[in-house]
């Protein structure tokens, strides 16, 4: 039980310092032992944050480029993972370990080449570069595949009796029977993108397409290195969305890496 409330407060603690510092004043920031409970709580530091830069800009472009994502990726995955885990084709084998191969490829070495075809479709100064190379996600084929498996074929061949397109056997039984795969698909897809820094970076050269972390990258710019309670501040506005989201789906994520059978 020891170990365990020592690991659990080695997760929490970056949490509890960012929300300390952020309510703190500029000259708490600088004491030394450090102040971890702010003698008045600055508020302030929150509205400072926010109005240094087009963060309402930011914050749309990041919930569109997310969103985006998210719902682009579930429209690919789920109908490859099903014809995966449905149908044995030609190629079948071969086409599933591209998929898991794609799990050793990042970003850091496909971000030219995407650069330059993007940039000659005259996409740059849009929020397309930060959608269109994401639209698929290996991992999710991978796991809604898994899931897929798990489902009886003998549910999938009464709904073919009784003359259910594929369309609807995808709709009517593997999402609803792999909601805890699919939602725990979404929040890691959520998580990525809401936090990416890189390839907003280089994807984009306009503040009219920069997403929420640019922003918050660039108060340390604008308010100095020094004003760490500013920059605590917008770090706090930044995870805030993270942790409903991941409040909402928990149980989800639980459920998806936790057999029990298909009742």
């Amino acid at each position: 039980m020891f170990w365990k409330a020592v690991v659990l407060m080695g997760f929490i603690f970056p949490f509890l310092w960012m929300i300390s510092t952020s309510l703190q004043t500029f000259e708490e920031t600088m004491k030394f032992p450090p102040t971890w409970m702010p003698a008045s709580p600055q508020w302030s530091n929150f509205v400072e944050a926010m109005s240094s830069g087009p963060f309402l800009t930011y914050f749309k472009n990041s919930v569109i480029v997310t969103t985006s994502i998210i719902l682009i990726q579930l429209a690919v995955m789920i109908p490859a993972a099903y014809a995966f885990a449905q149908y044995k084709f030609f190629g079948n084998k071969i086409l599933f370990g591209m998929v898991l191969l794609a799990f050793m490829i990042p970003g850091q070495v496909t971000f030219i080449p995407v650069y330059l075809m993007l940039a000659d479709a005259g996409m740059i100064k849009s929020l397309w570069p930060q959608i269109l190379p994401f639209m698929s996600n290996a991992f999710g084929i991978f796991l809604l595949r898994q899931y897929f498996m798990q489902i009886p074929q003998e549910i999938v061949e009464s709904a073919r009796l009784d003359n259910a397109s594929e369309f609807k056997i995808i709709w009517k039984i593997m999402i609803p029977m792999s909601m805890p795969a699919i939602s725990t698909v979404a929040l890691f897809s959520f998580v990525s993108h809401w936090n990416d820094y890189f390839w907003p970076l280089v994807m984009t050269d306009s503040e009219a397409v920069r997403p929420l972390t640019m922003g918050i990258a660039m108060l340390r710019e604008t308010e100095g290195i020094s004003n760490w309670h500013i920059i605590m501040a917008g770090n706090v506005v930044l995870v805030v969305p993270i942790l409903i989201v991941y409040l909402f789906a928990s149980r989800q994520i639980v459920k998806a890496f936790v057999y029990s059978g298909i009742k």
